[in-house]
């Protein structure tokens, strides 16, 4: 089942349906994709297959898509090598891969309140001139957990989305100088959708070894850059969920993306393997599609923010003890 959240051509209202056929079936009212997260999967099902039953369908053409839902987290894996390689030469001058990659599906956390919806501009920092995008798919945490095992993982999958992770290359290259994860090249923006695909959806994708054998591409304005397979990631998804949920807590409604497929899965991949930057950054208009077998495509145009107040610059000083000498 193919979850959206919308609003229609003649009314603001926000609502949740299910899509098929082009269509889109709204759910009651008063329901949210949050909600319907908290509910689980098998009592959401049983209410869009009412939904399709019982209500009538709208055009996928006279809604707007919207993103399927505001996450209680963002956690972002980096689960393709490939991936690490290219980027690793391209945004620190490295080469390789480290050896603690190979340890477990390492993430970083980015910015819940900043997540776009299909078509949406993406507003880079103004100071970016690198810009970047990521194809990924992300999966949609549906039960709460702490340590959990992976076969706990895999029922607390509720379902999977396309997800964004916009990059401004040049302040993460220079943000992570401080060895932290990226934080101002990430935060402005991550677009997720077009909607929300049940996990029961998908399974007929699952290959022998327990990934999700779904190609995904990348386009600019129309020209494939990428190709992959999402089962060329090192990790499964329920290997993240677990890793995500060891020593702390996973909660209904948190996204975990599983990071960038290789082959072009971004641009500063292909910069690092290419030793220049070919093809180009991401110009402002530029519309970037991606698609995932199974799931659709999930597309967003560049823009550019307006200049943000400048920051105070640091206080230099030499360390100097401020404890009170004994008396």
């Amino acid at each position: 089942m193919r979850l959206a959240t919308f609003t229609a051509d003649d009314t603001a209202e926000t609502r949740v349906g299910v899509v098929h056929d082009e269509q889109v079936y709204a759910l009651p009212a008063e329901a949210t994709m949050r909600e319907l997260i908290d509910a689980g999967l098998a009592e959401t099902l049983r209410l869009g297959e009412r939904a399709r039953a019982e209500g009538d369908g709208r055009p996928l053409s006279r809604v707007r898509l919207l993103a399927p839902l505001r996450p209680a987290s963002v956690r972002d894996c980096v689960a393709f090598e490939e991936h690490v390689e290219g980027v690793r030469r391209s945004v620190s001058g490295q080469h390789g891969v480290p050896d603690a990659w190979f340890d477990a599906p390492t993430f970083y956390f980015t910015n819940p309140h900043a997540i776009l919806g299909p078509g949406e501009e993406v507003r880079f920092p103004a100071g970016c001139a690198v810009r970047d995008f990521e194809l990924e798919v992300a999966v949609v945490v549906g039960r709460a957990g702490s340590s959990l095992t992976e076969s706990d993982a895999r029922q607390a999958i509720f379902g999977y989305t396309i997800m964004n992770d916009w990059s401004a290359r040049d302040l993460q290259s220079r943000e992570m100088q401080v060895t932290l994860g990226p934080a101002k090249g990430k935060d402005f923006a991550t677009s997720l959708g077009p909607w929300i695909v049940t996990a029961d959806e998908l399974e007929p994708y699952r290959d022998a070894d327990g990934f999700l054998a779904l190609t995904g591409t990348a386009a600019v304005n129309g020209i494939e850059v990428g190709r992959d397979v999402l089962a060329n990631a090192g990790w499964t998804f329920e290997s993240m969920i677990a890793y995500a949920s060891r020593d702390s807590l996973v909660l209904p409604g948190d996204v975990i993306g599983s990071g960038t497929f290789g082959n072009g899965g971004c641009l500063a991949e292909l910069w690092g393997r290419h030793g220049a930057q070919d093809p180009s950054p991401l110009r402002p208009g530029d519309e970037v599609a991606l698609s995932v077998e199974g799931i659709g495509t999930l597309s967003g145009t560049v823009g550019v923010a307006d200049a943000a107040p400048p920051g105070t610059p640091v206080r230099r000083r030499r360390y100097t003890d401020h404890r009170e000498e004994p008396t």
